[in-house]
């Protein structure tokens, strides 16, 4: 299948790039650059539906709803054509591109190929956090004047763009959102392991994706393999609060700077006197017992905590101006469904967040109790992710709700592809939490959801949505029924 491999077009010469898949987070970013190069762009998805599909008819993509052979050949013959990996190997338009001897790719090959040859990859990975500091980082490194490279699974409040290539010298950074999920139907391995990195942030490791990874050593196994392709002189910055990331650190071959929430032995560094102040979280960096830093950022939460002090300590050691950094850290704003605010109407604060992984959602909610202790915190939870939708957490989540004072539970989206003796169940996860001592209750439907919400909300409530998806269109809805109380 990679005969095209020898020919891969440059950069420079590509006139003409079809995208199966567009409108997923990164393709779409992806599309939009592109077409900011002058690239003529055509894209299929089987959902063409807003805000992406605006947002990339906006950019000049020209748009086809549906996966169909007769794509392929709608247009000018592409240059290229980047398959996204929701898309199967019996995908129509995908096999005419390929049985038609088109040049063919993934989009992180094509990162790999057009891109990351000749930067300076500076690759975040893990479980949890990625898109967060990822983010961090592209914007301190824009900040203080290095104008990054970077690549980006979620939209930053901060950065215009989640996809942005300002050169590709030898030696320029790039940040890449390093994502563990599988790269296409043909190149069955971690996107990550397309990125070659230079140096790695390392977050967390914990059991997820439980649709392509049978277990949790087929997981550390994955990341194993990234910290292998560290270039020589890279280094590597681990989070030492997840023991397998420890197991990891202990076979690391290049320069690794750790870092943890408390004081070990084994972290170097470690964050103390982590306090809420004025709508700030402000923390002191200890190197050693040593305080060398006092930081803020506007995000709340210890997570939060780890993921500024894992790029305090990249921009340490690229030696960026120390007081530039801290300005960059208190004036940004985070990414897009991360705790992000959506509305209050009549009292009531409506959040958004992506968390929906147990462990995300206990620290997400863990944090907005700690920056609104006086609330009432009410959660409404769509197991949505392939992970959440199986009962492999069935347990975790009732522990992960015990900030709640209340929690409504969606029914879980699809599961027609789960075996029925490993779906998870939303009944049994109401009547855990509601044995537990905290009030849930089951929603039938999006919209019967909303309006059970809408009712029992009070003016001093916090409702926070977590899902990884568009829940129905939960969250307008709840703000429109807020408001017509």
């Amino acid at each position: 299948m990679h005969s095209y491999k020898m020919v891969f077009p440059e950069l420079r010469s590509l006139k003409r790039v079809h995208i199966i898949g567009v409108c997923g987070t990164l393709m779409g970013a992806f599309a939009a650059y592109l077409r900011r190069r002058g690239v003529e762009v055509t894209g299929s998805d089987q959902n063409v539906y807003p805000p992406m599909s605006d947002i990339l008819r906006e950019a000049g993509v020209k748009l086809m709803d549906g996966y169909r052979a007769e794509h392929i050949s709608a247009g000018h013959r592409p240059d290229l054509v980047v398959i996204g990996n929701v898309i199967r190997s019996d995908n129509p338009e995908a096999r005419a591109a390929i049985d038609s001897g088109l040049v063919y790719s993934s989009l992180p090959e094509a990162m790999e190929k057009l891109f990351l040859v000749d930067t300076r990859n500076l690759v975040v990975a893990g479980t949890h956090g990625k898109t967060t500091t990822s983010s961090l980082l592209s914007y301190t490194l824009d900040y203080c004047g290095k104008d990054p490279s970077y690549f980006m699974g979620g939209v930053s409040h901060d950065l215009p763009h989640s996809f942005h290539v300002a050169n590709i010298n030898s030696g320029n950074y790039f940040v890449l959102e390093g994502d563990e999920y599988d790269t296409a139907f043909w190149d069955k391995v971690p996107k990550f392991n397309h990125y070659l990195p230079d140096d790695v942030i390392l977050t967390s490791i914990e059991y997820d994706h439980a649709d392509i990874y049978p277990n949790i050593e087929s997981v550390v196994k994955a990341f194993s393999g990234l910290l292998t392709r560290i270039r020589p002189n890279g280094r590597l910055i681990a989070c030492l609060d997840f023991p397998l990331v420890r197991d990891l650190v202990l076979k690391s071959k290049v320069s690794t700077l750790t870092y943890a929430s408390a004081a070990t032995k084994e972290a170097r560094f470690v964050p103390e006197k982590v306090r809420n102040e004025k709508g700030m979280t402000r923390f002191e960096v200890l190197d050693g017992h040593r305080v060398v830093d006092e930081l803020a950022i506007q995000l709340p939460g210890n997570h939060n905590v780890l993921n500024a002090l894992s790029v305090w300590i990249e921009c340490r050691e690229l030696g960026l101006e120390q007081e530039k950094v801290r300005e960059a850290f208190r004036k940004f704003r985070g990414v897009k469904r991360r705790q992000e605010i959506r509305g209050e109407i009549g009292g009531v604060l409506v959040i958004d967040d992506f968390a929906h992984h147990p462990t995300a959602v206990r620290e997400t909610l863990k944090a907005l109790r700690a920056r609104y202790p006086d609330r009432r915190l009410i959660s409404v939870f769509e197991p949505r992710s392939a992970t959440s939708r199986r009962k492999v957490f069935q347990n975790d989540y009732a522990m992960a709700f015990r900030e709640s004072d209340l929690v409504f539970i969606s029914a879980p989206y699809d599961q027609s592809r789960i075996a029925e003796d490993d779906q998870f169940s939303s009944e049994m996860l109401v009547s855990d939490l509601t044995h537990q001592g905290t009030p849930a209750a089951l929603m039938e439907t999006v919209d019967d959801g909303v309006q059970d919400v809408a009712k029992v909300s009070k003016s001093g409530d916090l409702i926070a949505v977590l899902s990884n998806g568009g829940f129905g269109g939960f969250i307008p809805k709840l703000l429109k029924a807020l408001g017509t109380r």
